[in-house]
């Protein structure tokens, strides 16, 4: 068993740190802090070493990310960053949202919860360790390209240094953009939207760089 980070006991004690509400009764960490409890010390039974990123307890296996906690109002989870490689035959894993791609997560809502399915709970935390250990990578590709708003193809035309700019992110940051520009059902909010993210894109900053900083 791998030792607690102190990092991560601060977490228990005073929350994530991203809203207002941590260290206060009404912090969500504090809502499921037994299950949490206990979730962790499986994760460190199975010999993932402990650390503390964006915020939130993340569980690795020779410096590489396997597993998240978290806490939301409605349950507390389990994530596993490469869940859609896994074989899941208990049915426990899902999309935490419906863009997810390699992400998959495990909902909790009772220790005894956790209980029950500690037996499955530690069959998928094994192949997301064996799935390390094998060098296995999500096709982040396999999906097909998101179509490219009209919007979008416009500045595209109007300023290829732009262009050039948003080819030369990473696939997933390239991917985030696109999400977030086409949600909108009015053109000139997708414009709008465009138009304030392109300091970022010519930056080579994705879309949630920024608070993905703040919060570590």
């Amino acid at each position: 068993m791998n030792q607690p980070n102190p990092k991560v006991d601060d977490y228990l004690d005073n929350g994530c740190g991203r809203c207002p509400l941590g260290g206060t009764p009404q912090c969500k960490v504090h809502q499921w802090t037994d299950e949490l409890v206990r979730l962790r010390a499986i994760l460190l039974e199975c010999g993932l070493a402990e650390e503390r990123k964006w915020g939130a307890p993340c569980y690795t296996w020779e410096n590489n990310n396997v597993a998240m906690l978290g806490a939301l109002k409605e349950s507390c989870t389990l994530g596993f960053f490469k869940g859609s490689l896994l074989d899941d035959p208990a049915g426990i894993l899902e999309k935490p949202g419906e863009n997810s791609r390699a992400m998959r997560v495990i909902r909790f809502r009772d220790v005894r919860e956790i209980e029950a399915r500690k037996s499955a709970l530690k069959r998928v935390i094994g192949a997301a360790i064996e799935a390390e250990k094998a060098g296995l990578k999500v096709d982040l590709e396999k999906d097909g390209a998101l179509p490219i708003p009209e919007e979008l193809q416009e500045q595209f035309d109007q300023d290829p240094a732009f262009k050039a700019a948003f080819d030369a992110l990473t696939p997933g940051r390239q991917r985030g953009y696109l999400l977030h520009f086409v949600a909108p059902k009015q053109s000139k909010t997708r414009a709008s939207r465009i138009e304030k993210c392109m300091p970022q894109i010519f930056e080579g900053i994705g879309l949630h760089d920024h608070y993905k900083q703040r919060a570590r």
